[in-house]
């Protein structure tokens, strides 16, 4: 099954968050896609986390080494599927990538963040849930 997976998620898995073995047994036999900002929203997650002194920078190389192993397939968006996205829901254009990259590609969106779970929702996008 193909799978929209957003920030939230991979940096739970990368961290060892409480979700983390939820997440990879949800994924277990998908293929993972994300938006192609992955990696710049990646980086801003733990540019945050080092500025609030929740991480390190040893523990940030580490994460990101994991972050590589993970195999997860960038696609391009649609900028003005996105943005009309992010008009009707008032949201960010991070945001608005991933739910542009579920319903461009038909998939099932996973996530952590509970705003971003009811967007979907809202955009006829299916949100798998996971728990603790």
């Amino acid at each position: 099954m193909l799978l929209t997976v957003d920030t939230s998620a991979i940096v739970a898995v990368l961290v060892n968050e409480a979700h983390k073995d939820a997440l990879i047994e949800r994924t277990l036999g998908c293929e993972l896609i994300a938006p192609e900002s992955l990696h710049w929203e990646i980086g801003n997650a733990f540019s945050a986390m080092l500025r609030r002194g929740r991480i390190n920078l040893e523990l940030v190389t580490e994460a990101l080494k994991s972050y590589k192993q993970i195999p997860i397939r960038l696609v391009d968006v649609d900028l003005q599927v996105t943005l009309e996205l992010a008009a009707e829901f008032g949201m960010y254009a991070y945001d608005a990538y991933v739910l542009s990259c579920a319903k461009k590609h038909h998939t099932p969106l996973l996530t952590l963040d509970s705003g971003l779970k009811e967007r979907a929702r809202d955009a006829g996008i299916q949100v798998l849930e996971v728990s603790k």
